[in-house]
């Protein structure tokens, strides 16, 4: 029991400030640890060899590109979950300051209808 209370107590420490994935300024999101994004490799035409060649770096920034992609995806999604999460305990804590307040209009109510 007393490592299900030590778990139970560290949960709302865990939650209460997650960490961004990536980083807003100025109207623009970006990832913050996928690094650049991978420059496009050209053909080169020249010959055979100077071909295969751009086939190569065609198939390497092709891979580059994708594991950049699944980070950039895998940020904006903890991001995404994040903003959602806080923009719902902050409903959740407004809606119970409104029933607490109700309450306490009531309760005062019906004091005064009894004097």
């Amino acid at each position: 029991m007393k490592h299900t209370l030590t778990i139970a107590a560290l949960l709302p420490t865990l939650f209460a400030n997650p960490a961004q994935a990536g980083s807003l300024t100025n109207g623009s999101w970006q990832p913050s640890g996928c690094g650049a994004v991978p420059e496009s490799p050209t053909i080169d035409a020249g010959n055979i060899d100077a071909y295969n060649k751009s086939i190569a770096a065609i198939n390497a920034w092709q891979q580059k590109s994708r594991d950049y992609f699944e980070c950039l995806i895998k940020e904006a999604n903890t991001d995404n979950g994040i903003i959602a999460d806080h923009a719902n305990q902050a409903q959740a804590k407004y809606r119970e300051t409104v029933e607490k307040i109700g309450a306490q209009a009531e309760a005062a109510k019906k004091k005064l209808d009894k004097e």
